[in-house]
């Protein structure tokens, strides 16, 4: 087991970096990001793609931790405060007692990730989603229905800000993504890598049902409202899902899962 170092005091240097959490996610930090939970801490601990920098962890949940934490690393430091000190360290009530701070360690580009995947495979592309229970609800269905990538556009809010990840159930550390640079064409790096690209939009020329399912697919998604661009939607196979007379509007993360449960079930 690594080394417990305790913490006392709030205003400790040490953790300067979980010191008023709400307000530093607004502000960004720098390459690294809070993971928070015991579901999310033990993904982050087996990431390959990931790695800790520090933990902070309520004294009290230390003995129930010691199997999950023990594989750490000497030079990962895990401090230790008790539940009054830790939540005045957080600037909020942390109940689930246990943080931790990581970095991304693997940052492939789109065209890198994309050479990497099998040569049967799904990808999500999203446009313009900068609601971040969105994109960790869309990364939570991406793992579920076991999806190879994630693509986001300039315009998408980022996947690893705290709340993202905490919606996503840890998936936004366990699904691979990559940015397109603003001025790359998606569909272009789409069609490069054998992708058929699923445009979806109320307005779809054809319904999911009858949808066209290849070896690799990509379903493109974007933010609620103004949906997907008009270019996009003309370029690619535009897909509608059916739904009741009069009513047209699904949340994107929801619509997401429905899309993803129909290539995985044509697959079977």
């Amino acid at each position: 087991m690594p080394t417990i170092l305790p913490v006392s005091e709030p205003d400790d240097p040490r953790i300067e970096a979980y010191r008023n959490i709400r307000e530093r996610d607004l502000v960004g930090r720098e390459g690294l990001f809070v993971a928070e939970g015991q579901v999310v801490l033990a993904m982050l601990i087996a990431s390959a793609a990931y790695r800790p920098q520090s933990l902070l962890i309520a004294a009290h949940r230390l003995p129930a931790l010691a199997a999950l934490i023990d594989p750490l690393p000497d030079d990962v430091p895990v401090y230790a405060a008790e539940q009054r000190v830790l939540d005045a360290i957080a600037g909020f009530p942390l109940h689930r007692g246990i943080l931790a701070i990581g970095r991304r360690i693997d940052t492939p580009d789109a065209d890198t990730l994309l050479a990497r995947l099998p040569q049967e495979a799904d990808v999500l592309l999203l446009s313009a989603i900068a609601n971040h229970d969105n994109i960790g609800g869309i990364f939570r269905n991406a793992a579920a229905f076991g999806v190879k990538a994630v693509l986001l556009d300039a315009d998408c809010c980022d996947p690893l800000y705290r709340k993202a990840i905490r919606v996503s159930v840890g998936a936004a550390l366990l699904v691979p993504f990559a940015r397109i640079a603003r001025e790359d064409d998606p569909l272009a790096l789409l069609d490069r890598h054998g992708f058929t690209a699923l445009a979806l939009s109320p307005s779809g020329a054809t319904t999911l049902s009858k949808a066209p399912v290849a070896r690799r697919n990509a379903v493109l998604l974007g933010a609620e409202g103004p949906g997907l661009s008009a270019d996009l939607l003309r370029r690619a196979t535009s897909v509608r899902i059916a739904m009741a007379p009069g009513f047209d509007s699904l949340n994107v993360a929801t619509t997401s899962g429905i899309v993803l449960h129909h290539l995985a079930a044509a697959r079977a």
